[in-house]
């Protein structure tokens, strides 16, 4: 790997942080002040959470991607609503229009309330609000054991991993939105990557079962290149790769075939994975 080509092109788009650890052991770190140990904004990188969550959830026996939404929610039996799926949610693909990233994510009850803009699995349109609805069904379902999504995330794979949030923002009706929203440092980041990259598994414990988790990274036909909120390998001789993405340049990067998980945080607009990625495997 070439780690100092990668590092020069991640230094020309306002780096933060740059962590590299091959195997179990810290291979490269390099940070701006401040960032070694300072929770860092994700934004849309914390989407990554919720389809790993998803596919536990699903191996667990509490909800199946393949259900409706309308199986939850009364107000989505009617329609095209009734056709969408948790799996479209995930993808993406649910006919619910651009919209609510950043600080226009809406609390559950304003996502529930969104109409459909495209026919459910027919187009792939990037937003929040898609995951909020997701959400909402997910709290539904966790009410018997008087859990949120976020509680039932820590309590299910986080807290297991030794992962710890920084923070995360509040909505208006004080819940934490699902799209975006944590501050996370660079190691505790790390962390889920590595998780993810031995395939569920974390110090001999299986977290995620392997085959559930690799739900999260099958394309859809309306985008063969996102999954279940993990983009997958820009690079068509490297179709191993999966990374989560947020403004800015926020990246987590899992590299299975080469037991390699890195974690980059910026603030760029022109920062792309595809660049990075090609410099680092150079």
């Amino acid at each position: 790997m070439n780690v100092e080509a990668a590092l020069a092109y991640a230094e020309r788009h306002a780096l933060h942080a740059l962590v590299i650890a091959q195997g179990e052991r810290i291979a490269f770190e390099r940070y701006s002040a401040g960032y070694d140990s300072k929770p860092h904004a994700l934004y849309s990188g914390t989407k990554s959470f919720w389809g790993v969550l998803a596919v536990a959830a699903q191996a667990d026996g509490l909800l199946d991607l393949d259900e409706t939404v309308a199986r939850t929610l009364d107000s989505w039996r009617d329609g095209p609503k009734s056709r969408v799926s948790l799996r479209d949610l995930l993808a993406l693909t649910s006919g619910i229009g651009f919209g609510g990233l950043g600080s226009a994510v809406p609390p559950f009850a304003a996502a529930i309330a969104v109409e459909l803009k495209d026919e459910p699995g027919a187009k792939f349109t990037y937003g929040g609000i898609p995951l909020q609805v997701f959400g909402a069904v997910l709290a539904r379902k966790l009410e018997p054991a008087g859990l949120t999504p976020n509680a039932y995330l820590r309590e299910r794979i986080l807290d297991r991993i030794g992962l710890r949030i920084g923070a995360w923002r509040a909505l208006r009706d004080g819940s934490n939105p699902l799209p975006t929203g944590a501050f996370v440092a660079a190691r505790e980041w790390l962390k889920f990557g590595q998780l993810v990259r031995d395939r569920g598994a974390w110090e001999g414990e299986s977290i995620v079962p392997a085959a559930a988790l690799a739900r999260c990274f099958e394309g859809s036909r309306a985008n063969p290149r996102y999954g279940r909120c993990w983009w997958l390998s820009p690079l068509a001789d490297r179709p191993d790769i999966v990374y989560a993405s947020g403004s800015g340049g926020q990246a987590l990067y899992v590299l299975p075939a080469d037991g390699v998980v890195v974690v980059k945080f910026g603030d760029s607009g022109s920062y792309k994975h595809e660049a990075f990625l090609k410099r680092l495997l150079g």
